[in-house]
């Protein structure tokens, strides 16, 4: 029922949809034969984090790509306390942390197929135009 509402709710939202859920996108990964772009990011104090999101990943031109290609994970740590996620996505987020990002950097963007193995990984902001950055992703074999 969980999947089925995620496939959904990919479907009828506007532009990227971004998941908390690194299991549910593994789901979705595999049952839409996808790769998984995770996001480590500090929402409200990380000025790479902030312009990675701007500039690149919140931009038509990949969110266009995205919606057929890849299903998407945002990890986010903000610190200000009206920012913070639930107690459950704090566990979630956290949890995808020690997996992926144990150095805590932050920005920190990984690519991974959909058994969760790490294909490429941009650390910090990858100072590529949207454009440059879908061909970056879509060049990874």
């Amino acid at each position: 029922m969980k999947l089925l509402l995620i496939s959904i709710a990919l479907l009828f939202s506007p532009g990227a949809a971004w998941l908390g859920d690194f299991s549910a996108a593994k789901n979705e990964a595999v049952k839409t034969h996808k790769r998984i772009l995770i996001n480590f990011s500090g929402s409200d104090w990380c000025g790479p984090c902030i312009r990675l999101r701007n500039e690149v990943l919140e931009t038509s031109t990949f969110e266009s790509y995205a919606k057929d290609h890849l299903v998407l994970v945002r990890a986010d740590f903000p610190r200000q306390k009206k920012n913070l996620p639930s107690k459950e996505q704090i566990k979630l987020n956290e949890a995808l942390a020690d997996k992926y990002n144990a150095e805590g950097k932050f920005p920190y963007t990984l690519l991974v197929d959909e058994n969760g193995k790490v294909l490429k990984a941009w650390d910090g902001f990858p100072n590529e135009t949207p454009e440059q950055f879908v061909a970056d992703v879509n060049g990874v074999k």
